[in-house]
């Protein structure tokens, strides 16, 4: 899979499945027909005319004529669907039933080791394909961003020189690029909807919310080689799923800020217009002929160069190390409870948490697709580190003052925290004391106000307890 962000790379890098020098061939060569594309266009043909002789493109029109944001996710869902066909198995009833009672047993084990309430409302066990299609809205409101940012970029970075290379092109560019990437979303989905086992597989909320989802014919094939019953893994998946609902249902600002760090990352993308002149003037130089816009091999040449892909910024860096924390601690938190929950009552809860941690830092599939669609890696790399906090300050403060820790972004441990995470846990006790004396001293003539702002979260806390 290509680690370039959708949009950027050519449809396929595999030379043996390419024939070059044949622009109009609707096989092997040119799938999509786009030499006589190109070719009829430049020979005074208008787009549409072009579009309308050609059988492909004939039945792609109403998918050109998309309107509805940068990625096409009409083709993008009908990818998905038409690449998971094949291997497709409805949920049964049986399924739909044990799914749902695990879920709510899950929320009975939960609700003995934390005071968030369950996040669920009702549970659903989806196919992959329904994994596709209810979450489109969350990805749509995640991807459309940045992939309206990637197309603002490249169209105000590129040359006039190479603008003018595409000529009559340049009209119906935007729609092409609408199909780009839908075809590209479209195949990530597909294969990520063969790896997910929940809702909140990917660290972030996707389903409806209050809905708590399995997904059987992934957690039959993730239970596959474990040598667990296949019941205790189900009720092991149901219980993090479980514990991602109460956290994202109430820690209301966790679902936008984790948004807000991916669009902050969409919104770095620049484009360094001079190094795109010298980068294509260099690939043009090799590239015999420059580009000919009658042959999508040149063109295809061109994009798979490299001088097209974007930079990442101090800011992308920035934004990125934010993501990466706080899905950590989203991820940690969530390991914390569940051991909490099933330690005593799942005798494979220990192999089973080890494998699921591998999982998600060793950076599987499910990631790798994340990575194409966005551009960017959703790992909880600080994992490890995020649940000692977690499960420090349980054993040292109880699950309350843990918990209490969500109650603002500011009371979160930073990234800066996690490199020292016992001396983070350590604190909060010294914090949490020098509060009550705060509180103490202040209770006779002002009632409890802050006279400054430094403490203010922990006292009105530690107020509002008393």
């Amino acid at each position: 899979m290509s680690d370039v962000p959708f949009g950027f790379g050519p449809p396929d890098r595999d030379p043996e499945r390419r024939e070059p020098g044949r622009a109009g061939d609707q096989g092997g060569g040119d799938p999509f027909g786009l030499g006589a594309l190109f070719g009829g266009l430049a020979g005074g043909g208008s787009p549409e005319d072009v579009l309308g002789k050609m059988p492909l493109f004939a039945e792609l029109q109403k998918l050109m004529n998309w309107s509805g944001g940068p990625v096409n996710w009409d083709l993008a869902r009908q990818s998905a669907i038409s690449q998971l066909a094949p291997g497709h198995q409805p949920t049964s009833e049986a399924e739909r039933t044990a799914a749902a009672e695990a879920l709510r047993l899950a929320d009975l084990w939960l609700d003995q080791v934390t005071e968030m309430p369950s996040g669920i409302d009702r549970t659903a066990a989806w196919s992959r394909v329904e994994w596709v299609e209810q979450t489109q809205p969350a990805w749509g409101a995640l991807i459309d961003p940045l992939a309206e940012r990637v197309v603002a970029a490249m169209t105000s970075a590129l040359p006039q020189e190479a603008a003018m290379s595409f000529g009559p092109v340049a009209g119906i560019m935007g729609r092409m690029g609408g199909l780009m990437f839908g075809a590209q979303v479209g195949q990530a989905l597909g294969k990520l909807a063969e790896e997910v086992l929940t809702s909140t597989d990917v660290g972030l909320p996707l389903a409806p919310a209050g809905t708590g989802v399995l997904v059987p014919q992934n957690l039959a094939a993730f239970a596959e080689g474990l040598d667990r019953p296949a019941d205790e893994v189900r009720l092991f998946v149901a219980l993090r799923e479980a514990a991602s609902q109460r956290l994202f249902a109430h820690v209301p600002w966790l679902r936008q800020q984790l948004q807000d760090a991916v669009h902050a990352y969409a919104r770095g993308i620049t484009i360094d217009r001079e190094a795109i002149e010298r980068g294509l003037t260099e690939a043009m130089s090799g590239m015999e002929g420059g580009i000919d816009p009658s042959n999508p091999e040149s063109i295809q040449q061109l994009l798979g160069s490299g001088v097209l892909e974007p930079e990442e910024t101090p800011e992308q860096q920035m934004a990125l190390r934010r993501l990466e924390t706080l899905l950590a601690l989203v991820e940690g938190w969530v390991d914390t409870v569940v051991a909490a929950a099933a330690a005593d009552r799942l005798p494979g809860h220990a192999a089973l948490a080890e494998t699921m941690r591998r999982r998600r830092a060793s950076g599987g599939p499910a990631e790798q697709t994340f990575a194409t669609l966005v551009g960017l890696q959703l790992r909880p790399r600080r994992l490890r580190d995020a649940a000692t906090v977690w499960g420090a300050m349980g054993q040292q403060h109880g699950s309350t003052d843990r918990d209490r820790l969500w109650s603002h972004p500011d009371l979160l441990p930073t990234s800066d925290d996690l490199d020292e995470p016992l001396d983070f846990v350590a604190r909060q006790g010294m914090d949490q004391e020098l509060a009550e004396l705060n509180a103490d001293d202040a209770e006779p003539s002002t009632g409890g106000q802050d006279s400054d702002g430094s403490d203010g979260p922990i006292r009105r806390e530690e107020g509002g307890e008393g």
